[in-house]
């Protein structure tokens, strides 16, 4: 019988290299933001519990104000590559949803609880109190989060088990097991996410509202470790590499007729490996030496983009592949485009970008309230 549901007969509104473009450079800015919540967390939870120095308070502090920022960007950075997903791959994204069905609609409430421990974590560390234990809460649950979305996108590569999960339980009760990719997966994430941080930390050592001791901090504390956390995150993505399935390793490599651009998907796998070499390289350089502290603030914002990009495409051609070999061909769609609302689209959505980027660059500019001993 038929793995999958039927195909929706309407006919999709894009062609489908556009739409799958979309998703990749979405997805991408969504990892960037994930990673920088997910480490720079942990990072002012371990500060703020160990206060070792007057700079490291400052650090835990300065990061607690930030998340809370970062948080809507993950929050509204997610819902772009998700509504793109569901148009490519919906019959198979939604198929596992159901599955876990009580996990999934949990993550909503999740969140919820996670924002409002960010909000009382940075409250707590600005009135003086002990806030280590509300920031880990948030973590902790963060982490939850990022589980039960890796075993969202895993599961739905797994059409051979989703007949049994159903069977089990058809209220979505059950998470399933025995997948090896998806615990490396996870932890390349989280990985990823104290070796983003670490690269924060090095951006930030560039901000002149930060005093030169602060500064010394900073770039000392992001640079080990993004070198330490990088060689982790190198090594998380090879183990999740290494353990896919033989017939998608072997795809990568040489792919099917009429599927041969996905040999340069499989090279982005070789260019996120060498752009992370270079970022633990340059962070070394940082941590244990002298380099200027704004050349390496520009450096580490663009390696930390291109390297969640390299990333995503290396990870797009692994879920299209993994999917063609159980006969899902995200190409195979009717596709009727409508140019003049493509275009206007693609204004918007560049225009959208723009304003995001604007909004970053306000907060990163402020002087006010990010900063300080208080």
């Amino acid at each position: 019988m038929q793995s999958f549901p039927v195909v929706d007969p309407i006919p999709l509104p894009a062609p489908i290299w556009l739409l799958k473009l979309l998703h990749i450079v979405t997805l991408a800015l969504h990892f960037v933001a994930v990673e920088m919540l997910l480490g720079g967390l942990l990072l002012a939870v371990l500060l703020s519990l160990f206060r070792g120095s007057p700079a490291s308070m400052v650090t835990a502090r300065a990061l607690a104000r930030r998340l809370t920022v970062v948080m809507t960007f993950v929050i509204n950075l997610a819902v772009p590559p998700l509504l793109f997903a569901q148009v490519l791959y919906g019959r198979a994204l939604y198929t596992s949803s159901v599955l876990i069905g009580l996990y999934w609609i949990a993550i909503i409430g999740l969140l919820m609880l996670t924002y409002w421990l960010l909000y009382r974590f940075t409250g707590r560390l600005e009135a003086g109190k002990s806030a280590w234990w509300v920031g880990l809460s948030a973590w902790l649950l963060a982490g939850c989060i990022a589980r039960l979305l890796s075993t969202n996108m895993t599961l739905m590569l797994r059409p051979d088990v989703w007949r049994k999960m159903y069977s089990a339980s058809a209220m979505g009760a059950y998470l399933p097991t025995g997948d090896p990719t998806l615990t490396p997966r996870w932890l390349l994430m989280m990985a990823g996410g104290l070796f983003i941080s670490g690269l924060w930390l090095l951006y930030l050592a560039g901000r002149s509202t930060f005093t030169a001791e602060e500064k010394h901090f900073l770039s000392a504390l992001g640079g080990k470790v993004a070198a330490l956390f990088g060689i982790v995150y190198l090594a998380a993505g090879v183990w999740a590499a290494s353990v896919q399935p033989a017939v998608v390793k072997s795809m990568l490599v040489t792919p099917p007729t009429g599927y041969e651009f996905y040999k340069y998907f499989g090279f982005a796998g070789y260019g996120w490996l060498a752009l992370v070499v270079v970022a633990v390289l340059l962070a070394a350089a940082a941590g244990f030496g002298k380099l200027s502290a704004r050349w390496t603030s520009i450096a580490v914002v663009h390696l930390a983009v291109l390297i969640e990009l390299t990333l995503v495409v290396y990870r797009d051609g692994v879920r299209d592949l993994s999917l063609l070999a159980s006969g899902y061909n995200v190409w195979d769609r009717a596709v009727e485009t409508n140019w003049w609302v493509v275009g206007l689209f693609l204004v918007l959505f560049v225009a959208g970008l723009g304003v995001i980027g604007w909004l970053v660059s306000v907060v990163a500019r402020s002087k006010n309230g990010m900063e300080g001993a208080a």
